[in-house]
């Protein structure tokens, strides 16, 4: 009986260390594996130092609040979707693809973003489609956009000021509107479109140009009701020239 017991530790023994020995040779290979399906919440792709380059992932694992990615942090209040993001080589976050949908009690929402962001900024071309729907009323935009950014922008000092300027508007929301206004002067957040190409939320399709406040100056578009338009603006918003017709 003792030799039994033995010879079956020893054979459980040399089982759990061939496993071992075994996953561990099929999973620091330098080969190529084919799978037909895998099934996994989040996927990360990494350098040979570790640094993560691009995240694919579902909505659940998707990293925001207090997690970190390449040693910073993430964008606190940003909604978790399902999608892509990715990092340029010094681990930065440098754009992204995210989409969602879903049936709401009186209708939908839905909307697809894929971006690319300035170095160490936000970003500064997107490609943009929403669609809701409340009741019998539905509403669908797309287009592509082109943002300046300012040029002293990073997304560490970005996260610093949106969480110093909401607790600031906590108390004080006058203050807090002028505490932005300056960090906005001194270049370290704001920005703006310049140009959008696509259909506006007014249903116009159509050349959307603005100015470096992020005001309208022209605009080249097809209405609602199939009319071609051109108009022209000041810097307070008002129409100065239209086409087929010109003020007077």
């Amino acid at each position: 009986m003792n030799k039994e017991l033995a010879f079956l530790r020893s054979f459980a023994a040399i089982t759990v260390l061939g496993i071992i020995f075994l996953s561990s040779v099929a999973f620091k290979g330098s080969g190529n594996y084919k799978f037909n399906t895998i099934d996994v919440q989040r996927i990360n792709i990494v350098e040979p130092d570790g640094t993560v380059k691009m995240i694919i992932t579902n909505a659940g694992q998707f990293p925001n609040g207090k997690d970190k990615v390449n040693n910073r942090m993430t964008n606190v209040t940003r909604k978790k979707r399902s999608g892509m993001l990715f990092y340029n080589e010094d681990g930065i976050e440098c754009g992204g693809f995210i989409y969602d949908g879903q049936k709401k009690t009186n209708g939908h929402s839905s909307g697809l973003s894929l971006t690319y962001d300035q170095y160490d900024g936000d970003q500064v071309m997107q490609l943009l489609t929403q669609d809701y729907k409340e009741g019998d009323k539905r509403h669908v935009a797309s287009s592509l956009v082109f943002n300046d950014r300012p040029a002293g922008e990073s997304q560490q000092k970005t996260h610093e000021i949106m969480r110093e300027i909401e607790e600031l508007g906590k108390t004080d929301k006058a203050a807090a509107r002028k505490k932005l206004q300056e960090y906005e002067a001194q270049g370290l957040v704001g920005g703006a479109p310049r140009v959008m190409l696509g259909k506006s939320r007014s249903q116009n399709n159509g050349l959307f140009l603005f100015d470096d406040k992020g005001m309208p100056r022209a605009m080249f578009y097809i209405d609602s009701q199939n009319n071609p338009k051109l108009e022209m603006f000041d810097d307070k918003g008002n129409v100065t020239h239209t086409w087929p017709e010109q003020l007077k």
